[in-house]
Formats: structure tokens, sequence, C-alpha cells
């Protein structure tokens, strides 16, 4: 799979500020002046008993895609579990690593390790909106799992499903070209995944959650070539073929 080209907001100053502050406002603003609220002070802040939860049904090693500044991967490895979270911005991989997780800059539709060998993939904090086509997202996490293996997405609280292009702002400035988003509630989610199973729908402090199992009876990936990474760390096989990325 080729390297894609990172989306604007990547490098926005106003976003890796929001991560330094540990704090907004910052927002995703369609043409038309609407503003979606981005939640920066809780990506920022510890896992919440909400995020636990989450963490609490993953199953073996745990992709976070969009990790952002990574509280639950360094929870994951705080409890020992194998965890890699994946993000295109190079202050939320920063952040990860600085908390104690491993992360890679690195979009969901590059080249990762272990394809086809994960656990579960974790799809939070509206990240099911990554690239603006949750059917084609999805597709790519089929990919990724290990055959029998657990999506869990965090959908919009509503029902929706929505395909726009948005910049990133502070309300002060807009940063950078527009991107593709989508905003996906769950019934939305289940329409873009015809052949997962449905395991479990909730909601919890306000947010939507939905939980689905690949059908995928075996796996045809190959093990990921090593790759240059930031923060020094590298890619590694262990002897059980759990997908780890090490410092």
């Amino acid at each position: 799979m080729s390297t894609t080209t990172a989306p604007p907001w990547a490098a926005a100053d106003s976003y890796a500020a929001a991560l330094r502050a540990g704090r907004g406002p910052l927002f995703l603003r369609r043409d038309d002046g609407w503003l979606l609220p981005l939640e920066v002070e809780r990506w920022c802040s510890r896992a919440d008993p909400v995020d636990l939860d989450v963490l609490d049904r993953c199953e073996g090693t745990v992709l976070d895609v969009g990790c952002g500044p990574g509280r639950l991967v360094a929870e994951l490895a705080a409890r020992g579990r194998t965890a890699l979270g994946v993000d295109v911005s190079e202050a939320a991989v920063d952040h990860t690593v600085r908390l104690g997780g491993a992360a890679l800059r690195r979009s969901v539709f590059d080249r990762l390790p272990g394809e086809g060998r994960w656990g579960t993939v974790l799809l939070m904090d509206g990240n099911v909106g990554i690239g603006g086509d949750p059917r084609a997202l999805v597709e790519r996490v089929a990919g990724l799992l290990a055959p029998g293996g657990l999506m869990i997405a965090e959908t919009a609280p509503v029902d929706v499903d929505e395909r726009l292009r948005v910049h990133i702002t502070d309300a002060r400035t807009t940063a950078g070209a527009r991107f593709p988003w989508a905003r996906v509630g769950t019934p939305a989610l289940y329409r873009h995944a015809p052949e997962w199973e449905r395991t479990a729908q909730w909601s919890a402090g306000g947010r939507r959650f939905a939980a689905l199992r690949s059908r995928r009876a075996s796996s045809s990936a190959e093990p990921p070539k090593r790759a240059a990474v930031i923060s020094s760390q590298r890619e590694r096989n262990p002897s059980d073929g759990s997908p780890v990325a090490s410092r």
C-alpha cells in the first residue's frame, strides 16, 4: 500500500498549539460557517470512565486509529496491553510518546505494522469520519484486523450520514486547505458495514459507541516491511507474531 499525503490539518498550527496547551477552543468548520467543536480538553486528559469501559471491551492487541494525544494508548500501555496509536499529526504522536504510549506518524491508509493481525481497532472521538468515506475506512479496518477481530467505533450522537469538507479553526484563524470528513451515526455505520457482525451498541456520558466483529475467515495480509517511524521508534515482530511498536 502506498503512502498517502497527510491531510492539511496534520500540520495545522492551531491544532498543534491546542494539543500543547491541552485546551481549545478548536473546531471543524464547514464552508457555510457551521462549527463542530473538538473536545481537546477531554482528549488531553486521562482516560475517563467512559473511555475505560471501551478499553475493557478491547480484545487482544489494540490499534488506535487517529490516536490524538494518546490517552487511550497510554492507558492500555499502563495496563500492560500491546497497543499502538497512529495519527497524521506530529504533535499528537509526540504527546502520545511522552505519555508512555507507542505511536507512529502515519495515515490509516498507509502501510501499517501487523496488518491482518490486530485484535481490536479503535475509531474513537468521531474518527469513523476519517477520510470522508466511511465504507472505505471500514474496509481498511477489516484488512488490519485478524480474522474475527473487533472494531469499536464512537459514532455521532444523532442518526446522521453526512459527507463534509471542512477546515480546522480556533475560531480566530482557519488553517490550511479543506479536507474530507464524515459524520456517521450508528445506523449509518451498520449500513456501511453490512458484512460485519453487530456485537454491541451503547451510550455513556452523552457519547455513542458500536462494536462490530469482522467475519473475514482468513487473512492474506503479509507482515508489513520495516519503515521509518518518528520518535526513535522501530517496528519489530516478536516470536508470538503480535504486532508491536517499541521505543
